[in-house]
């Protein structure tokens, strides 16, 4: 497994595209620095560039770089559901992120996923990666490897392959941007009005 992390480390740090389990789903991506490589994740996934595509972070210390302050209250849902399949949309440092991973908006959907390998990954790329679905735009999500479209597997630099198993529902996302927060997608996480 060690030398898949390497590699998985590699690929990222100069610009690849990974397909990697998450504890949701299989996902896609790339580091959330590097323009050419968002632009050529979009294409792939054939994803329209209006829509944001979440990210995947390895500590609260690491998503505080790229969100502006984080709104009292969000800091205990934090707590209770990372690592986990909770996704917080949050105002973000648009200096720091792309345009593009953000759909044009101001806002950043990021959360840290219970898989410890990933986070390990992520540490070592030193910045969050984009952690979007490994499907093209409108398939069904893959939970498991079989599921992963050979089509889109060639056109990845790297697939990372592990035996655990992986959940079978995506992450629940919560915009914290407004008040009070919404529920926008009902996922692996169950609450009620964001709580």
């Amino acid at each position: 497994m060690d030398k898949q992390v390497q590699e998985a480390v590699r690929v990222f740090k100069n610009g690849g595209i990974v397909i990697f389990p998450t504890d949701t789903a299989f996902g896609i991506g790339c580091r959330i620095d590097d323009e050419n490589a968002i632009k050529r994740l979009f294409k792939i996934r054939k994803r329209p560039r209006n829509k944001a595509v979440p990210v995947l972070a390895s500590s609260v210390d690491m998503v505080r770089k790229y969100v502006r302050k984080i709104p009292q209250g969000v800091g205990i849902l934090m707590k209770k559901y990372w690592p986990g399949a909770l996704t917080l949309i949050l105002q973000c440092n648009e200096v720091k992120v792309p345009s593009l991973v953000r759909g044009g908006r101001k806002t950043l959907g990021v959360r840290i996923p219970d898989r410890k390998i990933i986070r390990e990954i992520i540490s070592k790329v030193g910045v969050p990666i984009l952690g979007t679905s490994a499907n093209f735009s409108g398939e069904k999500t893959p939970f498991k490897f079989e599921d992963l479209n050979p089509k889109l597997t060639v056109m990845v630099d790297y697939i990372l392959k592990i035996n655990e198993k992986l959940g079978d529902n995506v992450s629940t996302v919560i915009d914290c941007t407004v008040t009070p927060w919404k529920i926008i997608r009902e996922g692996a996480v169950k609450m009620k009005n964001g709580k």
